[in-house]
């Protein structure tokens, strides 16, 4: 009996894999009798979802499954009978006597042993019961398992089979069995053992890894490849565990249950295997929230938004005397519809608030929809836009029959009045006081050169689907709604001349804004942004900047690198050149130019030291251009500091791969790269071990991790008043 085959019974038990069996003889675990009659307990071990793993698990999963075939008859159909109580206590009693085990683990052991009984009654009937087409045989006693099985016990067995009724659920099983989807492939490994061997491989600190990456893992053959469906439904588990916001998720399946798209079963976790259940994960299964719990949170939003809206305008008002009021933004939430025809944003509030269409509210003295009067509280609306065409009209169109906003484009329905929101058209001309810029004449100087996937290509490579953010994502949320960015506009974040060497305003627009708000690949515009909140929040209030400076990735991405190699140069040697008096590590976000890889690339040119963070877990020699580059600048910086160095070690500058957390997906390289710098800089340190820091070391970050990068840069934009 292949017992140590925690997860799958009924696995590969060929007839091949049969006559091994047979070879090898029956279990009877002498070592283990052995260290029991000299009074030796052997001591077993448990992760922390309450499953067997090494050292000794797969001795105790053997030794119960010699237990079971002693002790339970092959002819029970029923592991719940309670005539098997006896031969339970009695399985439970020996196991005490061989093994150091508490007391709370006896449910664990005894379904274990329930499943290894099923997979040795399936054994049989494969083995002895079949043949190759999987035609009934009625064989005799195998002769190896007469001590085991008496010959009355073997033909009532055998009459069983012989049923029509067993016959059918047989078959049922086999096929579904024959052909899974996306198939295990680590043999007898369970994985429990299979999550333990590769923490330990990883030397990582946590206690155990999500249940889509195990899953994942679990699918990999001996040839160590991923085959492309399954690595598809990995990459969309990682986009909906960054995308799902809590309190709105009213699904209560597991983010594998969903993108696999197949039911949650109670009493699993499917991932996990064999032992884990939600109660051991103290998993609790979520509620669909009450339409009162809804508005609950709805009200808190609107209070948090209204408060801060009404910060700004008290911090506007005193910047500025002449506010006229089409610069003021009134509140979403209670609108002025004025008189007329006026473009507007329409909303709805359930299940969560948020825009789903553009138009145009008609709000005339005595206005009619096809006719008829219109219901309380609503205005006569035309739909131009539906930016979510399966919304559900407030107020179904009787004439049309239209029940959708997309069957509703280019017609008049009705809309709630507090769920209109005017908007203005977009000014062609720019204002002094007027924030925002059309990007048709955003200067050349401003415009992004690193060419980064556009959040429409991402979107569809993902599959991820927007949902409105949580906290200060929320807030952004909301205030960029009452805006003209959706309209092709931009904002400036100001960036200082110390930031980078040269003052200039970094220009952010919708994608940009997107990137943030629904886990996109980051584009250099964020990337810039969060520099300059590194700079703010943490290098200046801790007098950093005497240790530690940034380069301007829009100046020093590979594409730059190889069409402009020596204005790349002359401006890295200018930055260096600034601070020679004294040792400093300067950040370069390097942008590999192939889809938008962004890496960090931290150098010391006092020591003349590079270091190499690579989400990917790749080397420099992937981008010799960028190597060559650096090198050179090194060198250049040298020279000006009249460095004497022998010739055979002109070359000599050291390059340090560090072994920092690895990504996950392919969205997720601007996050980590913005992490590296942080964690950096708050341990205060210009050299980098090579197997990262023991205070952040892991083997990729959380979604919390990563979450509060995106709530960091949030709440910095809006405490910037630039929307």
């Amino acid at each position: 009996m292949m017992a140590s085959n925690e997860d799958h019974p009924h696995g590969d038990e060929t007839v091949g894999g049969a006559e091994r069996e047979i070879k090898r003889g029956i279990t009877v675990m002498k070592k283990v009798i052995r260290d029991r009659d000299r009074g030796v307990l052997i001591k077993v071990h448990w992760n922390e979802g309450g499953q067997l793993i090494e050292p000794n698990g797969s001795t105790l999963t053997s030794f119960i499954g010699a237990l079971v075939r002693n002790e339970v008859p092959i002819t029970c159909d029923n592991w719940r009978n309670k005539q098997l109580n006896e031969a339970k206590d009695k399985i439970w009693s020996e196991i005490k006597r061989c093994f150091d085990i508490e007391e709370n683990r006896r449910d664990h052991c005894l379904k274990l042993a329930g499943k290894l009984l099923r997979g040795f009654r399936t054994f049989l009937s494969t083995t002895f019961l079949r043949d190759t087409e999987g035609t009934f045989v009625d064989a005799e006693l195998p002769s190896k398992y007469a001590s085991l099985i008496s010959p009355k016990e073997w033909e009532t067995f055998k009459s069983k089979r012989k049923t029509q009724e067993f016959k059918s659920v047989s078959e049922t099983n086999r096929q579904r069995a024959s052909s899974p989807a996306y198939p295990y492939r680590k043999g007898r490994v369970g994985y429990g053992r299979l999550e333990q061997s590769i923490l330990t491989k990883e030397n990582s600190s946590e206690t155990s890894l999500p249940a889509h990456v195990l899953w994942k893992e679990a699918r990999v053959g001996k040839d160590g490849k991923i085959k492309e469906d399954v690595q598809q439904i990995f990459e969309k588990c990682e986009t909906l565990s960054q995308s799902i916001v809590p309190y709105e998720d009213t699904d209560c399946r597991s983010i594998l249950s969903r993108a696999l798209d197949v039911p949650e079963y109670s009493g699993r976790v499917r991932g996990k295997g064999f032992g884990i259940t939600q109660k051991s994960l103290n998993i609790k299964k979520q509620k669909t929230p009450s339409n009162k719990e809804l508005q609950q949170t709805l009200e808190a939003l609107k209070a948090e938004v209204l408060e801060l809206r009404k910060e700004r305008e008290r911090d506007r008002a005193a910047g500025f005397k002449d506010t006229s009021d089409k610069d003021s933004i009134n509140c979403n939430f209670q609108p002025t519809i004025p008189e007329g025809i006026s473009p507007c944003h329409l909303y709805l509030a359930r299940p969560t608030y948020r825009m789903v269409g553009k138009g145009k509210v008609h709000n005339n003295l005595g206005e009619l929809l096809h006719t008829k009067p219109l219901p309380t509280g609503s205005l006569k609306v035309s739909v131009d836009i539906a930016l979510e065409k399966d919304a559900l009209l407030p107020h179904p169109d009787d004439v049309s029959d239209a029940t959708l906003l997309g069957d509703a484009i280019g017609s008049f329905v009705a809309w709630p009045t507090d769920l209109i929101i005017v908007g203005y058209e977009t000014p062609t001309k720019s204002k002094a006081k007027d924030k925002g810029i059309a990007r048709e004449i955003e200067s050349v100087p401003s415009q992004k050169e690193i060419p980064v996937a556009k959040k429409t290509e991402i979107s569809k490579r993902t599959g991820a689907k927007k949902k409105n953010p949580s906290k200060y994502r929320a807030c952004l949320h909301t205030y960029l709604e009452t805006t003209d960015i959706s309209d092709g506009c931009v904002r400036l974040i100001p960036m200082d001349g110390a930031i980078f060497g040269f003052e200039y305003a970094e220009p952010l627009g919708k994608e940009d804004f997107d990137q943030i708000l629904y886990h996109t690949q980051l584009s250099v515009g964020v990337i810039n942004t969060y520099m300059r909140y590194l700079y703010d929040k943490l290098m200046g209030p801790r007098g950093l900047e005497q240790r530690f400076s940034f380069l301007n990735p829009m100046k020093t991405n590979l594409t730059e690198m190889i069409r402009k190699p020596d204005e790349v140069r002359t401006y890295v040697v200018e930055r260096f050149m600034a601070d020679t008096d004294r040792e400093k590590l300067f950040f370069l976000p390097f942008n590999t130019g192939d889809g938008g890889h962004w890496l960090l690339v931290a150098i010391n040119p006092f020591k003349e030291i590079v270091y190499y963070l690579d989400s990917l877990h790749k080397d420099w020699t992937t981008y010799p251009a960028m190597k060559t580059i650096v090198d050179t600048i090194i060198q250049t910086v040298r020279a000006q500091r009249k460095i004497q160095v022998p010739k055979r070690k002109a070359n000599n500058i050291t390059w340090n791969r560090v072994e920092c957390p690895r990504q996950r997906n392919n969205i997720d390289c601007g996050y980590y790269t913005l992490r590296f710098m942080k964690e950096t800089l708050l341990m205060d340190r210009t050299d980098i071990p090579s197997d990262y820091f023991d205070e952040y070391r892991c083997a990729y970050y959380s979604k919390d991790q990563l979450d509060e990068i995106k709530e960091e840069l949030c709440q910095f934009i809006i405490e910037l008043q630039v929307l």
